[in-house]
């Protein structure tokens, strides 16, 4: 059991969450089923699973608040929806919480088993490659953790690591205000920008060790990252 990957399985139909998971069990995984979104939410702190396979409509707690939860601590999981819903802005609305992958129902068993594992297979390469030095700073985005040197390393929260990420990945050019707000926050209206204010803020006094690091406003365009 210990060389397979852990899926949680939240679905509340239980004929449809019984057939997946017998079939992802026939492709060696180890598949934990929960019918509602709080007893998934109490497995996923109990079991720590690979993978989350959440069902959008449930009773209780529903898949997108279940995510929210979830992401909130661990930006790493990757997560897939299952849902009835067909309109677009569902599906934007999935992705924006933190969802990975979308698959409308009803949908093949092969298909789902296809994406879970292009899935993992893409969160062990990020992994790998997602260790970003900023000077004498190693900044581990997977696990959302900013180390300065040999000290121990500080925990970011899920929003200040997607905004580091974000800036180191544009180092020493403007980050665009209204793209970036709009992208991690959800619009670029007045309250959301003096919320990312705040989180510049927290990043600078995070980097501050290093004073060839620095984060530049750029009025009227957006951030600068210069190191």
């Amino acid at each position: 059991m210990s060389n397979k990957t852990t899926i949680l399985l939240a679905e509340d139909e239980p004929a449809l969450g019984q057939i997946i998971k017998e079939s992802l069990e026939t492709r060696n995984f180890n598949v934990l089923l929960c019918e509602n979104g709080e007893i998934a939410i109490e497995t996923y702190n109990l079991q720590k699973p690979e993978l989350l396979v959440l069902d959008v409509m449930m009773p209780k707690k529903d898949g997108f608040t279940l995510a929210k939860e979830i992401r909130e601590t661990d930006n790493e999981i990757p997560i897939i929806f299952l849902t009835a819903k067909s309109q677009t802005q569902d599906v934007v609305e999935g992705f924006h919480i933190g969802g990975n992958d979308y698959l409308k129902k009803p949908f093949s068993i092969e298909e789902l088993i296809v994406r879970i594992n292009n899935l993992l297979k893409r969160t062990k390469t990020q992994k790998a490659s997602e260790i970003i030095n900023l000077a004498n700073y190693s900044f581990n985005f997977p696990k959302q953790l900013l180390q300065f040197k040999d000290q121990e390393p500080q925990q970011l929260t899920h929003r200040e690591a997607h905004l580091l990420f974000h800036l180191a990945k544009n180092r020493n050019k403007v980050l665009d205000r209204s793209l970036i707000l709009n992208k991690l926050w959800g619009s670029d209206d007045f309250f959301n920008g003096r919320s990312m204010d705040v989180f510049i803020t927290k990043l600078r006094k995070k980097l501050k060790q290093d004073e060839t690091i620095q984060i530049i406003n750029v009025r009227g365009f957006g951030y600068k990252l210069i190191c």
